[in-house]
């Protein structure tokens, strides 16, 4: 067992994710605490998780991003966690920390979530929009704005949307889009009724 396993427990009687000796955990620790939890629900976990973390790493834009984030969606401290998503972005250009500038738009993805908690959805589909300017693939932020039923970018981005080539493009690709909906729904189904007729 190496020293990390040593100073993680594994889980406790609910399924969250618990720690010992937090003084020796580093960021990247504390933010795979933070996702474990978050994946198996435990939002409250992580966010104490993150707390903690600000405390010790106070300057770290990833632990502030996400503990923002959390604050305003588990503590309903919408402006303080905007502040700390907001702050986040800030030391991370002015760190300029490995990774590339693609990650920036993690920082986005959690300011945008602390807006949605706020309530403020304009602000949140703006802060999405701009992590997408970073990662244009980015498949968190694109699941948002398509649950905030924002519109997709026109087929031609350079000419405008009410432009006839745009309405026409529009129209095929969602055509296309439609039958391959369909198509799957009929294997779906196709699927089932086989599995069916096996139990019958």
């Amino acid at each position: 067992m190496g020293k990390h396993d040593e100073r993680k427990k594994p889980a406790n009687a609910r399924g969250s994710v618990l720690f010992d000796h937090a003084n020796d955990l580093k960021p990247i620790d504390y933010i795979r605490i933070a996702n474990l939890n978050l994946k198996k629900g435990h939002q409250h976990a992580a966010y104490t998780t993150l707390k903690r973390a600000a405390v010790q790493y106070p300057d770290d834009p990833f632990i502030l991003s996400h503990y923002g984030s959390l604050q305003a969606i588990v503590d309903k401290k919408f402006r303080d966690g905007i502040a700390n998503c907001s702050r986040a972005i800030v030391l991370f250009k002015k760190k300029s920390l490995a990774g590339g500038v693609e990650r920036c738009a993690v920082f986005y993805l959690n300011l945008g979530r602390a807006c949605l908690a706020a309530g403020k959805k304009k602000d949140a589909i703006d802060a999405f929009k701009r992590g997408l300017r970073y990662d244009n693939d980015y498949d968190a932020i694109t699941k948002k704005l398509q649950k905030l039923g924002t519109r997709k970018r026109p087929a031609v981005p350079f000419l405008d949307r009410s432009n006839p080539i745009n309405k026409y493009l529009g129209m095929i690709l969602h055509q296309e889009k439609k039958k391959h909906a369909a198509k799957d729904m009929i294997k779906a189904g196709t699927g089932r009724l086989w599995a069916r007729d096996q139990l019958l």
